[in-house]
């Protein structure tokens, strides 16, 4: 693939990004015609240059660019593997990565998108890669998977150098398991999603899965 990323860099310069507390998504200051936002999170927001679509440009929130270099060297770490998308570059307050497409898992529950079983089991094969190449599999959730031809592709490997585990994954997997049978093929409204995700970060640290759930399934 051509090194022709650059061609972004005028309309890259011209988006900020900055962080909020609570863990809520970071704000978007600036708008380029050329520039598609394909995704927002906590630290940085993606987007896609019309001009080089093969690329995804990950911008950080100014007070989290110290986070920049610590996940291009996890991707470096992660190279070869099917399961993450590809690192071509770091700058100052961006990466340069490979545009990957399908949709979040996060769209598939609001949308009624059928999410095989392969996706759970390839992001189970996906984390002991992780495992084995020293590194720690963190913060996989919904918004950070995407269906991609039947499988799972993961597209933030930002907390992999941290210690610790925040059992996201863990509870989402256990929740395919047992409830998502209720819900497959049916659209989950936006309210109903985002109000369980604002619920599930503010949840104390020893709160159990089964606390977790049962107050989800009272709200339903």
């Amino acid at each position: 693939m051509k090194n022709d990323w650059d061609k972004a860099f005028g309309s890259l310069s011209k988006i900020k990004v900055f962080s909020n507390p609570n863990n809520e998504p970071v704000t978007i200051c600036g708008e380029v015609n050329d520039l598609k936002c394909i995704g927002v999170g906590t630290d940085a927001a993606v987007f896609q240059s019309l001009s080089t679509p093969a690329y995804a440009f990950k911008i950080f929130a100014k007070d989290k660019v110290h986070k920049v270099k610590v996940e291009a060297n996890v991707y470096k770490i992660l190279e070869g593997s099917p399961f993450f998308s590809t690192c071509f570059a770091s700058y100052d307050e961006y990466l340069v990565l490979s545009y990957e497409e399908g949709k979040t898992l996060f769209d598939c529950i609001l949308q009624g998108i059928h999410i095989p079983e392969q996706v759970v089991n390839e992001v189970e094969d996906a984390r002991e890669y992780v495992r084995n190449k020293g590194l720690n599999p963190r913060d996989i959730h919904l918004k950070n998977i995407l269906l991609q031809n039947g499988g799972a592709k993961i597209i933030d490997v930002s907390e992999y150098t941290l210690q610790g585990n925040d059992f996201r994954w863990e509870h989402l997997k256990k929740g395919y398991e047992q409830y998502y049978h209720l819900i497959d093929g049916n659209s989950v409204p936006f309210w109903l999603v985002d109000i369980i995700r604002k619920w599930y970060n503010q949840r104390g640290k020893n709160s159990s899965y089964e606390e977790i759930t049962k107050k989800i399934l009272k709200l339903l």
